[in-house]
């Protein structure tokens, strides 16, 4: 239904734009009599056997949604309904801002694949802090946090630090976003010593609270071995509590079309089909480098069942869906969760 007559559709639309109205659709949902009753009916799947422990976090199932797409904390309830075991919101910035310049988002549909430069589009901390009060069920949230486009490298801990401190009472676990290709300079904050420091600060900031929230790490697929060594070493070090492989890449790699077409599209973070393999790489390496001792959550290129599982295969404990959600609908979660059932 979804891919024959529903993304047909969609697809019609400029991406941002019909982002939008489904959402809009999403929180327009919550006050129809019985809707969610029926999301549920359609796409929840609840069975003991999908339950998982994960950083002291029993989740209902390990099929998650990824950051980037419930921004600023809209939808979380409507997609917990629609049997997601659990959403991240954010990227969350400490002040709203507006994000890069329009068009930032598109569609590369023979690859299965998207291409975005958001640069944390988001209405900030506050505003999803409001919004995260309303919750209505018991959905396991992630906030992943990022920092300000003006705010210098030097001073981005602050940044991380005053989401840490806003959300810390909301969300269940958090994603520190060092990441993505859109914010510049962002990803010089990867780099080993910045990291450090930014990571202890959290976790100095984390021991305050009469309960501590689980502390991970986002990394890009367009790390070297000697980087990813240094990632494991840092997660030792500073005691955080896993890390989520992988972010976009910034490579074009794999991918079917010219490189005039690609030119056109421009710079931005590549998701979908052709970074799943990339992905899969870096979790296996990072299961290996690490004795297995370091939760990972996998997102990256995973549209079907047996996507899923290679991912928890290699090393994962639970596992994300974004551009896979968006090519092939939420008949996906369910699939995946049959799927694992039965394995």
């Amino acid at each position: 239904m979804y891919r024959v007559v529903i993304r047909p559709i969609l697809f019609l639309f400029q991406p941002e734009t019909i982002h939008h109205f489904v959402f809009t659709c999403l929180r327009a949902s919550k006050w129809i009599p019985f809707m969610q009753s029926i999301i549920r009916r359609v796409y929840q799947i609840r069975d003991p056997r999908l339950e998982k422990e994960v950083f002291g976090i029993r989740f209902p199932n390990p099929v998650g949604l990824a950051a980037g797409m419930d921004k600023d904390a809209e939808a979380f309830d409507v997609l917990g309904n629609m049997g997601f075991g659990f959403v991240e919101i954010g990227t969350i910035t400490p002040k709203p801002q507006p994000g890069n310049p329009k068009p930032r988002v598109f569609r590369l549909r023979r690859d299965s694949a998207l291409i975005n430069r958001m640069g944390f589009n988001n209405a900030g901390v506050d505003a999803s802090v409001e919004r995260l009060k309303r919750k209505r069920t018991n959905v396991i949230i992630g906030g992943n946090i990022g920092k300000n486009k003006i705010t210098p490298n030097s001073e981005a801990v602050n940044d991380y630090l005053t989401s840490f401190h806003k959300l810390h009472a909301y969300v269940d676990y958090f994603v520190v976003n060092v990441s993505s290709p859109n914010t510049p300079d962002l990803r010089a904050l990867q780099d080993k010593e910045p990291l450090k420091k930014l990571l202890s600060a959290l976790k100095e900031a984390n021991a305050t609270f009469p309960k501590t929230k689980p502390i991970l790490l986002k990394i890009a697929p367009d790390l070297s071995n000697d980087q990813l060594n240094d990632i494991v070493e840092i997660v030792h070090e500073t005691a955080i509590d896993g890390i989520v492989a992988t972010n976009t890449t910034i490579s074009r790699d794999g991918l079917s079309y010219s490189a005039q077409e690609i030119k056109a599209f421009g710079a931005g973070g590549l998701s979908g089909k052709v970074l799943s393999r990339r992905s899969t790489e870096v979790i296996r390496y990072l299961r290996k480098q690490s004795g297995d001792s370091i939760p990972i959550i996998a997102v990256g290129g995973i549209f079907t069942p047996q996507d899923a599982i290679e991912k928890l295969n290699a090393g994962a404990s639970l596992v994300q869906l974004y551009t896979g959600f968006v090519y092939e609908g939420p008949n996906l979660i369910k699939a995946i969760n049959q799927a694992l059932l039965k394995a």
